[in-house]
């Protein structure tokens, strides 16, 4: 059985992959798309990386507070080249990401 703070994680991550595949799905109907490049990169990449945390927590790995430590620089990275858009999308996951990002400093605190 997951702990508590495990599943505040789990929650944490499902709505950063949720809100970052939304974020690179506008951007990549955005006119100037090529213009979000490296918005729709780190979109993808906070995505996976937040996938693969969540089944390595669900599974117990040993490697998790490694992939969290991980995670939360990709959070962290998608997080800032979201602020600098003024798309609403984009705003929307920058915070998502910062809330992801601080569930995984709490995880990685226990």
């Amino acid at each position: 059985m997951l702990v508590e703070q495990d599943q505040t994680l789990i929650r944490a991550l499902q709505e950063c992959m949720i809100a970052t595949n939304h974020c690179l799905n506008e951007c990549l109907a955005e006119d100037e798309s090529n213009m979000m490049i490296d918005c729709i990169r780190l979109d993808r990449e906070c995505m996976e990386f937040c996938s693969n945390l969540e089944q390595a927590i669900i599974r117990q790995s040993p490697y998790a507070k490694e992939l969290a430590e991980l995670c939360l620089k990709v959070c962290e990275a998608c997080a800032q080249e979201c602020q600098k858009h003024d798309h609403k999308h984009c705003q929307y996951c920058a915070e998502i990401c910062l809330q992801c990002m601080e569930a995984c400093k709490t995880y990685l605190k226990k």
